[in-house]
């Protein structure tokens, strides 16, 4: 597309601006920004949360902030200094403090949602009439328009990371929200069915027995059984150029990913290993489980280490590097599943 500061007609554009605004219409002028651009261009920026900064934080909500019914949480916001709203342009992602004795009350939306378990263990949701307990390390999943509740049974304050594709939502003006009118949904009497029937992995039940969500895929996806198929992976498989080993949660009634429009990703950066730089359309955001690595986005160079938590921008390019002697873990959400569904996924290896 040309330049519009190079157009010969400057002039008649504006003169025709406001009689065209009359009629809710308009023509480019010269100063107006680009409608396409040679290759994506963001306004988020890479941002780096350091896990001292956020444990100081959340200590400081857990003790002055509720949690109240409304779907009112107590949740350390992860903002993003070049955008209006969110973590990236699609997803919203903070850390949620909820202490002993405390339920999250029910509600549901159309935004779908995920809690990855940073610290604790003792709480347990209700996801549209199952119950699973929840521990760190663990992958929890709230789809579009599933009652939710959570409640804490332990004796100290559990920390998960939570993640709404609410951005894209919003800007597709599809946001619907409906509160409970009891705190906690009632529990079906099949709670873990969905676990039960495809849980085993590569083993499913002949006919479906249990009347459940359409989507029909896991809930919880339990932390022993992530990090074993990580390590079968590192064994028995080559090293992912950019990423060393990587390995997606899927929804394996589908084989597709585990939310349609969140990407849930586990990746393990070996000691020593120095991954090829990497870009591709889609935003990000990492979670440090364990270890300590570094990633250049762009000319920045965030250092992390564990609870730590790093945003990418869409076509950044970005390397991984673990010059330690430890391997590092990560737990990574992105839009890739959006991208992907609308024909918009593009990646580079460099």
């Amino acid at each position: 597309m040309p330049e519009l500061a190079t157009m010969s007609d400057a002039q008649q554009r504006r003169a025709l601006i406001d009689e065209l605004a009359a009629f809710n219409t308009r023509v480019g002028q010269p100063d107006d920004p680009p409608l396409f651009t040679r290759e994506p261009v963001s306004e988020m920026v890479p941002v780096h949360w350091r896990a001292a900064d956020l444990a100081r934080l959340l200590d400081r909500i857990g003790s002055d902030l509720k949690l109240e019914a409304g779907g009112i949480r107590r949740t350390l916001r992860l903002t993003n200094p070049g955008l209006g709203y969110g973590t990236t342009p699609s997803l919203f992602a903070s850390i949620q403090v909820i202490l002993p004795g405390e339920v999250a009350t029910a509600h549901r939306h159309t935004a779908s949602a995920l809690r990855f378990i940073m610290r604790g263990s003792g709480a347990n949701t209700i996801v549209d009439g199952e119950q699973y307990d929840m521990s760190e390390g663990d992958l929890v999943l709230t789809p579009s328009m599933t009652w939710h509740d959570h409640e804490h049974l332990g004796d100290a304050p559990m920390i998960w990371l939570d993640v709404l594709d609410i951005s894209l939502v919003r800007r597709l003006e599809a946001v619907f929200f409906e509160g409970s009118d009891v705190p906690r949904r009632a529990v079906s009497a099949h709670p873990t069915w969905s676990y039960g029937s495809y849980g085993g992995g590569w083993m499913q039940p002949r006919r479906r027995l249990v009347e459940g969500r359409a989507d029909a895929g896991l809930l919880a996806y339990p932390r022993a059984q992530a990090e074993a198929s990580l390590r079968a992976a590192a064994e028995r498989l080559p090293a992912d150029p950019a990423d060393d080993v990587v390995m997606d949660y899927v929804n394996p009634a589908t084989g597709g990913p585990a939310l349609p429009t969140v990407g849930t990703t586990l990746q393990m950066i070996r000691a020593g290993v120095s991954c090829r730089a990497q870009r591709h359309t889609g935003s990000s955001v990492f979670y440090v489980v364990r270890g300590a690595g570094l990633t250049t986005v762009g000319d920045q160079r965030f250092d992390w280490g564990t609870g730590d938590l790093f945003a990418v921008p869409a076509w950044s390019t970005h390397r991984h590097e673990n010059p330690h002697a430890e391997d590092a873990l990560l737990f990574q959400v992105s839009d890739v599943p959006a991208l992907k569904a609308l024909g918009l996924y593009f990646e580079e290896i460099i």
